[in-house]
Order: structure tokens, then C-alpha cells, then sequence
């Protein structure tokens, strides 16, 4: 079946991304912290090790590899030839299945799902909200759904979001290069730009000073290898959307999910809904 709500120059090139950056670099320590972030509002406590769910666009399988040994099946799908390392990081857990698939096509049966996941893929796709109502549509009654989607600054002061929208320039520039140029391009603003702005809130925050409002200041506790994946995700992407927490908390109702909670905490904006018939 041919797939129509998928941009295929943005799947090629995460499909480049996670088989460059497969997350074996990624420190266990800094993995779980980053995990327990996006997870902070997803009701563990009604899954269980009989519970069946879905990854929507796994990539690497970064989220999946700590998902899957708290749940007795996971749904692994993916558009992008990060499929395979997918396949490759989750080898030791027998409990995941590999769908090679678009979000207009997953391949699992409606109203049969325990949970769902997406973090970080749907404001990727060019209809967002038809995109979660295909996820939804997977649910059973009850049952929950996580999302992250790209904020649109709606939190942060004005002159955030001027210095947000000049990087939209170097995004369309860089995201338009052939791979390994936009991988080079990626690879130089993570180390003059990303590495210097977070170590000096790191320094600042030591300082006693709030660091909330300094750009990039989410990585003063990352890695260099989270630092320089997550530019090449920044900058080599062509497709990008953004939402309002106000405009997802419409999408998700409109896909059919209620009792709706936001995380309060960095990364803007995650939320869990549940389906309701």
C-alpha cells in the first residue's frame, strides 16, 4: 500500500541519522535519565508484563530498549532504514516485533493495544493530527498514548524565539545538502555552537544563576554524542513542525484521547492521553 502521509526526503534522512548515530555511544546512565524525561507522565503502573504496545517510529530503538523489558510485547515500527539498527540494538529482547512501516500503514489490528508511544517523530510527518489518529486508532478503549511533540517556544519570552526562527535559516540551508555534507555541517554547530552554549550554563548554573532561558541549556547535563546526534536531527531535517501546548492538547482530543496530562518539566511538550471508546 502506498503510503501518502510521509515525507520521504525526512525518512531518508533519519533513516542516515540513527544508522550514524545507532546510540551505542550513548552513556546507560545518560540513557535512563533521558528516558525517565520523556516517560514522566505515562502511567507504568497500569502496564504489565502482559501488556502490548507500539513504538511509532522507533529510529534506533533508543526508547525501546528500556520500553521493552517492562512489557510483555513491543511493536517496533519504522518508515526509515533505521529499522534495521533497530533490529540490530534490540537483538537481546525477544519481546519486540520489527514492522517496516509508515504511519498511514501500520500493520496492527484497530482497538488492539494496550499503549502506544511517538517521541519526537509526528511533527515530522505532514499531517500531524492524521498521523495520531492512526495511532489512536490502534488503542483500546482506555488505553494510553505518549506523545512528544516539537514546542513552539510558547513558553519562553520573545527573544527566544527571534534566535529559534534565525536558526530556521541554517535549517533550510543545511537540511537540503547531501547527507554527508549535512552531517559535516551538523557536526560543526554541535561543537561551536551546542557544546559552548550548554557547558556555560552548566558553569552558570553552578553559579546559582537560573539557566532556563539560555538556549541549548537542556544539554549542560549531555553528552557530546547527545549533542551532536541531536544537531544532525536539528539541522538535517527538511520537514519540522511546531506546536502550541494549547494546539496538541486540540489534536490529541480531536484524535480521540482524553483525561490529557503535560509533563511541566524540559522536553517541551510531552503528554499522555487516554483512548475513549
Amino acid at each position: 500500500m502506498t503510503s501518502t502521509n510521509l515525507h520521504r526526503n525526512t525518512v531518508a534522512g533519519f533513516g542516515d541519522e540513527w544508522e550514524r548515530f545507532d546510540q551505542t555511544g550513548l552513556p546507560s546512565e545518560e540513557h535512563q535519565r533521558l528516558f525517565d524525561a520523556y516517560f514522566s507522565v505515562f502511567p507504568w503502573d497500569i502496564i504489565s508484563e502482559r501488556s502490548e504496545g507500539f513504538d511509532l517510529g522507533c529510529g534506533s530503538g533508543r526508547w525501546a530498549k528500556l520500553a521493552a523489558p517492562r512489557v510483555g510485547t513491543l511493536h517496533c515500527i519504522d518508515p526509515s532504514s533505521a529499522i534495521e539498527v533497530a533490529k540490530r540494538n534490540l537483538s537481546n529482547n525477544p519481546n519486540c516485533i520489527f514492522h517496516h512501516a509508515s504511519v498511514d500503514n501500520i500493520p496492527l489490528e484497530d482497538k488492539s493495544m494496550d499503549f502506544g508511544y511517538s517521541l519526537g517523530v509526528l511533527h515530522h510527518i505532514p499531517d500531524t493530527e492524521a498521523a495520531m489518529k492512526a495511532c489512536v486508532s490502534k488503542l483500546k478503549t482506555g488505553a494510553p498514548f505518549l506523545v512528544y511533540l516539537y514546542y513552539a517556544f510558547d513558553n519562553r519570552p520573545l527573544w527566544f524565539r527571534s534566535i529559534w526562527k534565525l536558526s530556521e535559516i541554517f535549517r533550510a540551508t543545511i537540511s537540503k545538502m547531501p547527507h554527508n555534507l549535512r552531517y559535516l555541517a551538523s557536526q560543526i554547530m554541535a561543537f561551536l555552537i551546542y557544546l559552548p552554549l550548554a557547558k556555560t550554563s552548566l558553569i552558570l548554573e553552578k553559579l546559582g544563576i537560573n539557566v532556563n532561558n539560555i538556549p541549548l541549556s537542556s544539554y549542560r547535563r549531555c553528552s557530546f554524542y547527545t549533542m551532536r546526534t541531536d544537531a544532525l536531527d536539528r539541522f538535517g531535517t527538511q520537514l519540522e513542525q511546531r506546536f502550541t501546548q494549547q494546539q496538541i492538547q486540540k489534536m490529541m482530543e480531536n484524535a480521540g484521547l482524553e483525561n490529557i496530562k503535560f509533563s511541566t518539566e524540559l522536553p517541551f511538550w510531552c503528554a499522555v492521553g487516554y483512548r475513549k471508546n
